[in-house]
């Protein structure tokens, strides 16, 4: 028997924040092939080449982080000591990006794993914790690397492996939020925490079909809770579900009668130029999401472009291991918005 009542808790999966923490300060850091795409003028940062001055790709993963923590809280005039909580998240083996970044943090910790899905699962946690008030700030922050991605999950970049047509292009780059329980800016409102959802995908180059079924669950889901309509809001972003995933997306949802219009858009289509950079189904990665939001769609909402976002993070939860004991790629999609008001 529950010995309690979750007033906040609409259905199964989403939640409604009473008092909705405030997104006041992002920064977003890039690498050069990010920058030369369609919104290479609204990241901060735009790095020369994929190394930053460091040995290995993983350092310089991890250097992308440290630079998206510190960059945000000097814009917001802080010191890691003024945060109550860093939640962080990356690709690589047991978050180890985050970890070896966050040494040189002094705030407390939490590492986050969802894939590709950790923004908006950071946003959404960040968001119960300063509503819940057990925080007043608390920074989100992801990254990822392609180079590391690819060594890890698929082939050695070396290797110049043929990539087919539904390969997607792990986003270099890291983006952070800031998140207050007073300020101005876009709210954190509500947000739908997704299910686990597999239906057999097994192609480790093919994340937008594992990952479609994901998003369109909890879609789906955000719209009921709330009673809501896909025009409700002016956009609705998946992470990165790529030109593939996001076709599979509106025709799942259309056997229910969800019409996603010209206000569904996917951030892995958004960052790059498919007819003139060599992505193929479009960008992935932690840093896909998170930079295309810090960089691009928080100036939106400054700038007085957008006022209500539904920001939709997708994520496949495979590994080297699980992938060559021949198991299925697993997914989950985290949905929270964010509006002004």
């Amino acid at each position: 028997m529950r010995r309690g009542v979750a007033v906040k808790r609409i259905g199964k999966q989403s939640v409604k924040f009473t008092s909705p923490p405030v997104i006041t300060n992002t920064f977003s850091i890039v690498g050069p092939m990010e920058g030369q795409g369609p919104l290479g003028q609204r990241f901060d940062t735009v790095l020369e080449d994929t190394f930053y001055g460091e040995q290995t790709w993983e350092k310089t993963e991890c250097k992308l982080l440290r630079e998206a923590i510190f960059n945000v809280l000097n814009r917001a005039q802080l010191q890691p000591t003024d945060l109550d909580f860093i939640l962080a998240g990356d690709l690589l083996d047991q978050i180890v990006s985050s970890n070896f970044a966050l040494r040189e943090v002094e705030a407390p910790f939490l590492g986050l794993y969802g894939a590709c899905s950790t923004l908006a699962e950071g946003l959404a946690t960040g968001a119960m914790l300063v509503d819940g008030g057990f925080a007043d700030r608390v920074l989100v922050v992801t990254g990822s690397h392609h180079d590391t991605a690819e060594r890890q999950y698929r082939f050695p970049t070396e290797l110049g492996v043929q990539r087919p047509p539904t390969a997607q292009w792990t986003v270099t780059g890291a983006g952070s939020c800031l998140l207050q329980s007073q300020g101005k800016g876009p709210r954190v409102t509500c947000a739908t925490l997704g299910r686990v959802i597999d239906l057999g995908s097994k192609d480790p180059n093919d994340m937008g079909t594992a990952m479609a079924p994901a998003a369109a669950d909890t879609i789906r889901q955000h719209l009921r809770d709330f009673a809501k309509r896909p025009e409700d809001y002016d956009l609705i972003m998946t992470g990165d579900l790529g030109a593939v995933g996001v076709e599979l997306v509106r025709v799942i949802l259309r056997k229910d009668g969800i019409e996603l219009g010209q206000q569904f858009q996917d951030g892995g289509l958004l960052i790059f130029d498919r007819e003139q950079q060599d992505v193929h189904a479009g960008g992935s990665g932690c840093g896909c999401s998170a930079v295309v939001f810090a960089g691009h769609l928080f100036k939106l909402f400054a700038e007085g472009k957008l006022r209500r976002l539904l920001l939709a993070g997708t994520g496949a939860l495979l590994s080297p291991l699980t992938y060559q004991q021949a198991e299925s790629i697993p997914s989950v999609c985290h949905a929270v918005a964010i509006e002004v008001y």
